[in-house]
């Protein structure tokens, strides 16, 4: 598999999970994305946001090659609904879809959709919900199900999806969320970690695929990077980006990390602990934006001149990533310049290796 660039589409200029729907901000972006060379957008799921679906429907219907990793909650709809719904958007789009499943890791957001499992619990639903996806993609006769978290009988769909079967990801930093990535995900989901942690948990990912007697899952990994023309004026950005998501949270009562309960998700909690130990890892992994956010979802970033970024988001390929996820915190004007400064020199030094 060549590596490949995510964005996120957002729906809105506004940022914030409960941001509306901007139909002529929403198509400039997707525009952005498909021209700059992006092989994926995420499309990102919250019980307040914008149905996730629909606009990934958005996306497919306003760019020629963009692939939507819709993010998708078990839980909300029947796994046979679910798969009639995205066997349907992946023929809409000719094949451009891929789904990443969250099995949730806040009991209080899981909560506002009527979910009251345990995390552990979650994690097995998703596993059961994974095989019956599949399942109604491939059969070819009706077949019955009786599992611990679902029931039916005689279900065929007659729409399959336009690919042999769609990629399903698997993101999280537990061992629920190893098992099941490893047992069942076509691609594997990591935030942005130091690279001897982001390598320990690409061993544990495989370790589980290893004995399940399966391809081992592809590895995605998530930044926030933090670009300008020198080093130097990387930092000064970083600094004001760093000032203006403090005020922010200061404005809406959020509490700095220590002022606060820990998150509930192991994500958060490893991305807190490697803030602990510095502010700077590696080659340019920065972290006070984890601390800023109380590690809400992927928050660390890499920062630099596009060389120095390019370069260490090759340091990740060189360990096992190839799914590079970028986006920034001004999303729109960030996604632009990755894809004029940032994309190209990745792919050039990957097009040099690869003729050695």
């Amino acid at each position: 598999m060549p590596v490949e660039f995510i964005s996120a589409i957002s729906p809105s200029p506004a940022l914030g999970m409960g941001a509306a729907f901007d139909a002529d901000y929403a198509r400039k972006y997707a525009h952005a994305l498909d021209d700059g060379g992006f092989d994926y957008t995420l499309v990102a799921y919250h019980s307040s946001s914008v149905d996730a679906a629909h606009l990934a429907h958005f996306v497919v219907n306003h760019t020629e090659r963009i692939k939507p990793m819709l993010a998708h909650r078990p839980g909300v709809t029947f796994p046979t609904h679910t798969a009639r719904t995205f066997a349907t958007l992946d023929q809409i789009s000719k094949g451009r879809l891929a789904i990443h499943i969250i099995s949730g890791g806040s009991d209080e957001e899981q909560r506002r959709e009527g979910d009251y499992l345990s995390k552990g619990e979650r994690y097995e639903r998703s596993d059961e919900y994974i095989q019956i996806l599949r399942e109604a993609w491939s059969s070819e006769t009706p077949f019955s199900h009786t599992g611990p978290y679902y029931r039916f009988e005689g279900f065929q769909s007659a729409v399959r999806p336009y690919q042999e079967t769609i990629p399903i990801s698997v993101g999280g930093s537990s061992e629920d969320a190893y098992r099941v990535g490893g047992q069942q995900g076509d691609i594997f989901g990591l935030w942005g970690e130091p690279l001897a942690e982001t390598k320990q948990q690409i061993d544990a990912v495989n370790k589980y695929a290893d004995a399940a007697g399966r391809p081992r899952p592809h590895i995605w990994v998530s930044f926030r990077p933090i670009v300008a023309a020198t080093d130097e004026l990387a930092w000064e950005k970083a600094y004001a980006t760093l000032g203006k998501v403090q005020a922010a949270a200061a404005s809406t009562g959020a509490a700095p990390a220590g002022d606060e309960a820990r998150p509930a998700n192991v994500g958060s909690q490893r991305l807190l602990d490697v803030a602990a130990k510095g502010e700077l890892h590696d080659r340019a992994l920065w972290t006070p934006l984890v601390t800023a956010t109380n590690a809400a979802g992927s928050s660390t970033a890499l920062v630099g001149s596009p060389e120095t970024v390019a370069a260490a988001l090759l340091d990740y390929v060189d360990i096992g990533c190839e799914l590079l996820s970028i986006r920034g915190y001004d999303p729109l004007n960030d996604a632009i310049d990755y894809a004029r400064y940032v994309l190209p020199i990745v792919r050039q030094e990957l097009a040099r290796r690869a003729l050695r």
